[in-house]
């Protein structure tokens, strides 16, 4: 168990864990006022690369809850990030996926958008894939660019229940060329390293806080950090106390995380 006194930085998962569809969950605005006058930094990582982190906040906004784009990053935001340390400005990207994909690759000019000889293939979850798309994309990795998923998620939540996620598709053009992507985000540390970097703190210093023992705790301990997992979204607490994936801790929700950490400073 991690003491609350060595955290100077907190990611928290997003869906599940700040809201559930469009709803807000309960302690979201009382747990970030408590942070900010404790000065400790945090930011949210999400694995969805659909939406922009200028979107993130106003979705969250119209929920009520004041996050800015600045601390918002996005598997999209990681993989991009990380393909600029491995590849020279100018390279050529096929991208797979939607808004937030594409402004994190082509917003400043790095990359260059290329349908004929790419050297990359990036993918992420696209909700108006076409067959002609996944086509390209196939040809493309089969003529040997380097096949790139932003996560492996393989379904997303939605209003209407579980729809196909980034995995989904990645499975689709892996079962297509024979091809496994290089996956970016959770459970990958590739995205909390980036978030304690933002945020001015070491691993050891920062507490991820998810809904999900195989991206977010998964990822948690991938990179080093302590994880508290909350129980408002996916993982249950007869997984996390039975399965090989455990957690540093485990709360109901969030206002059960605001009262321990509370707790704890009034111990020490």
């Amino acid at each position: 168990m991690f003491s609350f006194n060595t955290i100077r930085a907190v990611l928290f998962d997003m869906d599940g864990v700040l809201y559930r569809g469009q709803t807000p969950l309960p302690g979201v605005s009382d747990l970030f006022q408590f942070l900010t006058e404790q000065q400790i930094a945090f930011a949210c990582a999400t694995n969805n690369a659909s939406m922009t982190p200028q979107q993130y906040e106003a979705k969250l906004a119209a929920m009520g809850i004041t996050l800015p784009a600045s601390r918002v990053i996005t598997s999209a935001q990681a993989t991009a990030r990380y393909l600029r340390d491995q590849y020279p400005s100018g390279t050529r990207v096929f991208v797979v996926g939607m808004q937030g994909l594409r402004e994190a690759l082509f917003t400043d000019g790095y990359f260059v958008e290329d349908d004929q000889s790419p050297d990359l293939v990036v993918q992420g979850a696209d909700f108006t894939l076409t067959y002609d798309r996944l086509k390209r994309a196939t040809l493309h990795i089969r003529r040997g660019a380097r096949f790139i998923s932003t996560n492996p998620d393989r379904t997303f939540p939605s209003e209407e229940g579980l729809i196909p996620g980034a995995g989904a598709v990645a499975a689709a053009l892996s079962a297509a060329t024979a091809v496994a992507p290089l996956v970016i985000g959770k459970p990958a540390p590739t995205m909390f390293l980036i978030g304690a970097a933002l945020l001015g703190a070491t691993p050891a210093q920062t507490l991820v806080v998810g809904d999900r023992l195989d991206t977010d705790v998964a990822g948690a301990i991938a990179a080093n950090m302590p994880s508290v997992l909350v129980l408002t979204g996916v993982s249950t607490l007869a997984e996390a106390t039975t399965g090989p994936i455990r957690p540093d801790l485990i709360v109901a929700d969030l206002p059960e995380l605001l009262d321990r950490w509370q707790a704890s400073l009034r111990t020490s």
